[in-house]
């Protein structure tokens, strides 16, 4: 079982504490008080306005809607941040991680922790999905001795005083923009955190000395349009289906001339529909869970003809060790100062499954699993972004990186399943 699958909230039943101290608060009449209080409100209003933490400013663009004010700094935050960067293990890695209460993020900076390297977080807690979600995995990540930083990668000042504060060996590169469907109703901002994002982070890594090694992810939806199966590194990735697919497409061309002009050690990895506990809500395995719970009917997709569609379903625990894998194996950056010294390592990796399974089978199993007859509605798969197919070569990263799944389907959603109710 996962580390944290058994950990005391879960997604299922997550909801945050209304506080009922406004409940409580009675009204005085009397005029002294009243203006007593008035003073104490437009203190504290002048002494909010008047104080000057470093903070990025809001943004009045929705497609940068990621960009809020945050404060950090000062001789406290750095003790946390030293503190939750500090390796305890001999040859351990000083990790930053970046989206850290993302659903991968969780799961990677929790086994990070537990092995003895340092790991410091950061996020910035948008609301793509429920951040509620994100803040209960952010509570169990501080049970572990993670700490998040609440920023954005898009915040220069920030990422600088993070290096200076701590030398990070490495980067764990999990922040971005999810989700296919999602990039029709706010392509900007797949544009900002997916491209933008990973630019300001690799200027500020190829600029510190010593220069850390960098593994990120990428994504499965590269391979696009791609018919040839099941999906190797070597086949061509220049027919992105989906915004999404293009960003990540780009993030991979930006990486490798990073790569070349600076000598950052860069590895990307690309995921294969991730699921288990403390999920994202917006994929299918997650709300199909939900949905069926409640009775609900729930959308089965197929292609053309009556086409199966299907998926290369990817326990996270799997590719939590995919992602360490690639950490242990990284080489160091070759450049100093922002200038290369020489060539650099620089490779992409598929970590799936290989073993595609139909979505309306993911549906059989859940119905087993939960004791439910679920409501189908069988739909033509749309033209969103969406594909028919993603299978998986690990040939690759099973011959460099000891890359080897072992959970299938049905004992995942049950992993799932335990920790969902």
């Amino acid at each position: 079982m996962s580390h944290i699958d058994s950990a005391p909230s879960t997604p299922g039943k997550f909801k945050m504490e209304k506080s009922t101290y406004f409940n409580r608060v009675r009204w005085h009449t009397s005029l002294a008080k009243l203006a007593m209080w008035s003073f104490v409100f437009l203190g504290a209003i002048l002494i909010f306005f008047f104080r000057s933490p470093a903070s990025t400013p809001v943004p009045a663009d929705l497609s940068r809607r990621s960009l809020r004010t945050y404060n950090w700094g000062g001789p406290v935050w750095e003790k946390r941040v030293r503190a939750s960067a500090r390796v305890r293990s001999r040859n351990g890695f000083a990790v930053l991680v970046t989206g850290a209460a993302g659903f991968v993020g969780t799961h990677v900076s929790a086994a990070l922790k537990r092995r003895g390297d340092g790991v410091l977080g950061i996020d910035n807690f948008n609301d793509y999905y429920d951040p509620s979600l994100k803040r209960a995995r952010q509570l169990l990540l501080e049970r572990t001795g993670v700490y998040i930083v609440e920023g954005d990668i898009n915040d220069e000042a920030l990422l600088r005083k993070l290096f200076e504060v701590v030398p990070f060996t490495h980067v764990m590169h999990l922040a971005a923009q999810a989700g296919v469907r999602y990039a029709m109703e706010n392509p900007g901002s797949y544009v900002h955190s997916n491209i933008a994002g990973f630019v300001n982070l690799l200027e500020v890594c190829k600029s510190v000395n010593p220069q850390p090694a960098i593994v990120w992810a990428s994504s499965s939806s590269v391979y696009g349009l791609n018919t040839k199966v099941p999906f190797s590194e070597r086949d061509r990735t220049d027919q992105p289906a989906s915004l999404y697919a293009a960003t990540k497409k780009a993030g991979e061309e930006i990486a490798h001339t990073y790569n070349h002009i600076y000598g950052l050690s860069l590895t990307g990895l690309r995921f294969f529909t991730v699921y288990g506990p403390w999920g994202r809500p917006d994929m299918a395995y997650f709300f199909f869970t939900r949905d069926i719970l409640k009775g609900k009917v729930i959308p089965i997709f197929e292609a053309a003809n009556h086409g199966t569609v299907a998926r290369d379903f990817t326990y996270i625990d799997d590719i939590v060790r995919g992602c360490l894998g690639a950490l242990d194996t990284a080489e160091k950056s070759t450049g100093s100062g922002g200038k290369k010294r020489g060539p650099a390592q620089l490779r992409v990796f598929n970590l799936g499954n290989t073993s595609p399974v139909p979505v309306s089978d993911l549906v059989g199993i859940l119905e087993r699993l939960l004791k439910v007859k679920a409501k189908r509605n069988i739909m033509r798969l749309p033209r969103n972004g969406d594909v028919q197919f993603t299978h998986a070569n690990i040939s690759y990263a099973q011959r460099e990186l000891g890359y080897k799944p072992t959970t299938d389907l049905h004992s995942g959603l049950k992993k799932f399943v335990r920790c969902f109710w």
